[in-house]
């Protein structure tokens, strides 16, 4: 009898803990190893329109420049594993929704910044159908400041941004290429 009220208090405080997290978590930050889609809701992360990016050559992009546009913020680093393995497929969307004026801005968050980007982008060729292609959207650097903007944890992370500049949803962790494609065609 002893143990079996012990145990039933135990559960009931576990429960009470997981539910009290549960509230505390802010939805934008759960992730899990699988990948997640998370829909946008109301009170949680919006894109923030004033970020600005370099690219490769050092020239200023801004999210905002893309109003108009369906856009996919891909972060990611070169020596990620399931950034890998999501790289042909964001190829692969890149070409079949560009003309529904859809982008992909790829936001490389490596430590070394352009010297491990750029020869990794030259030399790196991934298998799309068959095919050997390099990548074909745009890439940027990111930073540490940018990161906390968008309250990255981990790669890859997407934010899918409507064409009037709306957080849609986010893709945390590497998900399935199809589950992507129809988080994407939810913009259009």
């Amino acid at each position: 009898m002893k143990k079996t009220l012990v145990a039933a208090i135990t559960v009931m405080v576990l429960g009470v803990g997981v539910h009290i997290m549960d509230r505390a978590l802010p939805q934008a930050a759960i992730s899990n190893a699988a990948g997640s889609t998370l829909p946008a809701q109301s009170g949680s992360l919006e894109v923030p329109p004033d970020v600005v990016f370099q690219d490769l050559q050092g020239k200023s992009v801004k999210l905002s420049d893309f109003r108009g546009k369906a856009v996919l913020v891909d972060f990611w680093a070169t020596w990620c594993e399931p950034c890998k393995i999501e790289t042909p497929w964001l190829i692969e969307l890149q070409r079949k929704y560009a003309d529904k004026d859809f982008v992909i801005l790829g936001v490389a968050m490596d430590e070394e910044g352009k010297s491990a980007v750029e020869p990794y982008l030259q030399t790196e060729r991934f298998d799309v159908n068959g095919q050997q292609e390099a990548i074909n959207y745009q890439i940027v650097l990111g930073t540490p400041q940018i990161g906390d903007k968008f309250g990255i944890d981990g790669y890859p992370t997407g934010f899918l941004i409507s064409r009037d500049g709306h957080l849609v949803s986010t893709v945390q962790g590497l998900t399935s290429r199809d589950e992507l494609a129809r988080e994407i065609e939810k913009l259009f």
